[in-house]
């Protein structure tokens, strides 16, 4: 048990870094296409590389039942989570983005309420909740200027929508158990949730020819692959099977932080006192209503 603890938590660690990166990575790609798209390819290249490794090593295909469950974890996490997340990546910095991803443990512990028979929102759960938002406004002082903007106010919505998705994707996988391994049922969601993304680009028209797209995107696109997906992703699915869904939620306070100091760096986006005020704000209130769930379950 102690050893399958430690294995979950470095698995933690490599998610808490590598998608902190993977924001930068993705604002890259959508300079040049679609971020569905980016999405889309990303998601489907990653699990078709992982179902052919498994199935050439000679795993047996899931069951229907298996296959019905894994769909919908990566419809709610793939589609939905990270397809609207990188597609937000269009209109709205890849910190900012990271910085509303953030509160993902604090929806993880509300959707994990939600579901129990036992916990309770107590007062200081409220508290941390205020703190959580308040720490969004915070860093959205610099942006005033902006929220007349319909393309930013869209990006920050896919951005929100993105984030509550994957919470709740995050709590309903946690308490799934499938018959075939962790790894081989990633492949699929990936696979799965790719190929609706790329079917759903085709018909909409938005995509874009690789060939056109430039050599920093296909950089992009397989750092994504490599490190988002088949790296971190993996990761992550194997950190919630060892874990609890609201441990296995705490690479959010490491992905801003990650994100933001990459982005300005790299892309010589916005750090200023707003947004890290903002940002350890945000951090804090997270953290507070997780302390407090965390004590209930004890």
């Amino acid at each position: 048990m102690k050893s399958e603890l430690r294995q979950g938590y470095f698995a933690l660690a490599l998610v808490s870094f590598f998608w902190g990166t993977t924001y930068i990575a993705s604002k890259i790609g959508t300079q040049h296409m679609p971020g569905l798209f980016v999405a889309g390819v990303r998601q489907f290249t990653s699990g078709l590389l992982m179902v052919g490794f498994f199935i050439l090593k000679g795993y047996t295909l899931p069951t229907i039942a298996d296959l019905k469950k894994i769909s919908v974890q990566g419809i709610l996490l793939l589609c939905v989570a990270n397809g609207l997340l990188t597609w937000s990546l269009e209109y709205i910095s890849s910190g900012l983005a990271a910085i509303i991803a953030a509160l993902v443990p604090l929806f993880v512990t509300l959707f994990s309420i939600w579901l129990s028979k036992t916990a309770r929102i107590t007062r200081w759960m409220l508290i941390g909740l205020l703190l959580g938002f308040a720490g969004i406004v915070t860093i959205f002082y610099d942006y005033i200027g902006q929220l007349g903007n319909p393309t930013f106010i869209t990006g920050i919505i896919m951005a929100f929508f993105s984030t509550i998705a994957w919470s709740f994707g995050t709590v309903y996988t946690s308490g799934q158990r499938l018959s075939i391994g962790v790894l081989f049922g990633v492949g699929f969601q990936m696979l799965i949730a790719g190929t609706v993304m790329l079917i759903v680009c085709f018909a909409s028209g938005k995509y874009a020819n690789l060939a056109d797209t430039g050599n920093s995107s296909w950089y992009a696109l397989a750092y994504l692959i490599i490190f988002g997906s088949i790296l971190a992703y993996s990761a992550y699915m194997y950190a919630i099977k060892k874990l609890p869904a609201t441990q296995a939620s705490l690479y959010a306070y490491i992905n801003p932080i990650v994100a933001v100091a990459f982005g300005w760096l790299l892309l010589s986006e916005q750090l200023n006192a707003h947004m890290i005020s903002g940002t350890l704000i945000t951090l804090g209130g997270v953290y507070l209503v997780n302390f407090e769930y965390k004590k209930q379950k004890r």
